[in-house]
């Protein structure tokens, strides 16, 4: 049986299931991302968007869905659906009275005495996608009629009709190739028998609206091409698999491939195990670089920040520690730029050393970790020194002072008309606190270099002597966000948490235990942690409407899941094993949600106001890789 499950009533209620995403990428960066019912609702849905170094490695929708038809007796029924505006045509989600989403997705379909099934598989280590059509029952035979849309453009964007696009099918064994564009790959489309038929009569499906990019107020309809349709003659029982490829495959290959990729697929049996499978969705082995895509479906891979946020997570407590390394050494050649010179993420090269102290706690060899990645983490902190970066320095005090004009230095990123939501100019509480902690990392592991254990002693006691002094706000009772020109910032943010959560704190305990206090108070809910509290007057409980209101709540009171990890962290530190029953009930509140949003994927933030609704990327590496990592404290704590 399914791990997640779903019932006709719900399925049939298109305001329910619309609601709710499959998500499925692989090594080569390709995805396969729709709705349960199979009616595309974002920009970024389709079954099979492919990474093309020729367009500089981003992602291309190559086909955006297949319709099917079934004739019995010269009676037709339409399984697709797409929305047109107001109207959803065809409406075959009528038929729609199961689905399942392991081991295989797989979407059935009642049409009065005929069962149909459709099982869709995207290849782990190639750019295709897999579709396993099965007569189940029917009283006579049908004829099944295949109706490919093709987008062939980027995820990001949307298609129109246009004189440019050419609308040509090349015959192939058991199927066509399409190439709308001169400079895309070709798309192969064929089927696991030769009893296929195509027939070929292009044309352009026009105004395919995409209901989700209306609702937050994007460009949301686009023209799509059919070129024509595959035709076959099914009787009961029989099955039939299609594939869609950048490469030309063997029919014979096609059922093959399928059977043994559903052969493999992980059986989904509990909690653990769906979390470890979204962590290996989130790695990409694209040209044999392994990196760590931000969010499904339309987050970058390879950034800086996130991968250094996730990579312990998705690697070292998801099974496959021999990954860490690797990922890592790509991430530091990709980016010198930022890590060592200038960056508008003040803080995230300072998320290094949270990396490898993770990877030596995980059993690492200290020794060798610091002999590998010294070098990186010395120009590191060289660079935070004055003269070193642009936006940011070390100050007379020993702290680190961000500073650029109309420009947000950290993760609360968001802009409203070119001016950030949270600029948080001057002091920033969590990059000083993870300044700290670099500092002393790098003086536990350094035994050789006496001028740097010197030089850097001074600095270290600065750092502890002066950080309290600059933070510590008795009037709210917890750390500053930020202190700015103005002084201290006294709105109650989660940073903190960030730079308590640290192997190495400049707070004191009994401190900790009052921030702790006010995190409980106005700041926790059971799906994340809340940006900014509901008792300030720029606080915004609901992630939701146009793309202005959305950035104004992104990080003004949106609850982000990545934020439990250090929280859970301290109140280890701070209560010792007393503590599980209130981490297992707050990852569990996660796990409630996995037919919510993306099915069976971990979302990146939440609504701060109950109950709580999942948004944005539907399956996230910071969200998937902290609940892993709280996950591995809960089973060490029992």
């Amino acid at each position: 049986m399914s791990f997640l499950q779903y019932n006709k009533a719900e399925l049939v209620n298109l305001s329910y299931s619309l609601k709710r995403e499959i998500i499925s990428a692989n090594k080569t960066g390709a995805y396969c991302n729709t709705s349960i019912v199979a009616c595309n609702t974002r920009r970024y849905h389709g079954l099979l968007a492919v990474t093309l170094d020729r367009f500089g490695g981003d992602r291309y929708l190559l086909l955006s869905s297949l319709d099917e038809s079934l004739i019995m007796q010269g009676k037709q029924f339409n399984l697709g659906i797409h929305c047109y505006g107001d109207v959803y045509e065809p409406r075959g989600h009528k038929y729609v009275v199961d689905f399942q989403a392991d081991p295989v997705t797989m979407i059935t379909y009642n049409v009065g005495e005929i069962v149909f099934t459709k099982s869709l598989i995207l290849a782990p280590d190639e750019d295709q996608i897999l579709v396993k059509y099965e007569l189940v029952k029917a009283p006579s035979p049908v004829t099944l009629v295949v109706k490919p849309f093709l987008a062939f453009r980027n995820t990001h964007a949307l298609t129109h009709r246009n004189p440019v696009a050419d609308p040509s099918a090349t015959p192939v064994k058991g199927g066509a190739s399409f190439r709308l564009y001169a400079s895309f790959p070709d798309l192969f489309i064929q089927a696991s028998t030769s009893s296929v038929r195509y027939e070929h009569h292009p044309d352009w499906y026009m105004g395919v609206t995409y209901s989700d990019e209306y609702r937050r107020g994007f460009d949301c309809k686009e023209d799509l091409m059919v070129p024509g349709d595959f035709v076959l003659k099914m009787k009961q029982g029989d099955s039939v698999v299609f594939s869609a490829s950048t490469k030309e495959q063997s029919p014979a290959s096609i059922r093959r491939k399928f059977n043994a990729y559903a052969a493999a697929a992980p059986h989904i049996t509990g909690l653990e195990d769906q979390l470890k499978h979204c962590a290996d969705s989130l790695i990409s082995n694209h040209n044999g670089r392994k990196m760590i895509c931000a969010g499904l479906s339309w987050l970058k891979t390879g950034l800086l920040r996130e991968t250094l946020f996730s990579i312990a997570g998705l690697t070292l407590y998801a099974g496959r520690p021999e990954d860490f390394e690797e990922i890592l050494d790509n991430l530091i050649a990709n980016e010198e730029d930022r890590l060592f010179t200038k960056t508008t993420q003040v803080e995230a090269p300072l998320l290094m050393t949270v990396a490898l102290q993770d990877y030596i706690s995980s059993g690492a060899d200290p020794k060798k970790v610091w002999n590998k990645y010294s070098t990186t983490l010395k120009k590191i902190l060289e660079s935070y020194l004055p003269g070193g970066r642009e936006e940011i320095s070390m100050q007379p005090d020993g702290l680190l002072w961000a500073q650029k004009y109309r420009t947000a230095l950290t993760w609360m990123n968001a802009y409203v008309n070119g001016v950030p939501v949270t600029e948080r100019a001057g002091y920033q509480v969590e990059t000083n606190g993870l300044w700290y902690n670099a500092i002393c990392f790098a003086l536990s592991m350094e035994k050789k270099d006496k001028d740097f254990i010197s030089r850097w002693s001074v600095i270290r006691d600065l750092v502890e002597k002066n950080f309290e002094n600059k933070f510590w706000c008795e009037e709210i009772g917890c750390l500053a966000d930020y202190v700015g020109v103005d002084g201290m910032n006294r709105q109650v943010r989660p940073n903190q948490i960030l730079a308590l959560g640290l192997e190495y704190s400049p707070v004191d305990p009994m401190k900790v235990q009052r921030v702790l206090q006010v995190f409980d108070r106005e700041l926790m809910t059971r799906r994340g942690i809340r940006t900014l509290s509901p008792r300030d007057e720029n606080y915004k409980g609901v992630y939701d409407g146009t793309q202005i209101e959305r950035d104004l709540a992104y990080h003004q009171g949106s609850a982000m899941a990545f934020l439990l990890l250090p929280y859970v962290i301290v109140c280890y530190k701070v209560y010792g094993a007393a503590f599980n029953n209130k981490a297992e009930w707050l990852v569990k509140g996660f796990f409630d949600d996995l037919g919510m949003h993306g099915v069976g994927a971990f979302s990146e933030l939440y609504d701060g106001d109950p109950p709580h609704e999942p948004h944005g990327a539907i399956s996230s590496a910071l969200s998937t890789a902290a609940l892993l990592v709280i996950n591995n404290l809960i089973k060490k704590n029992k």
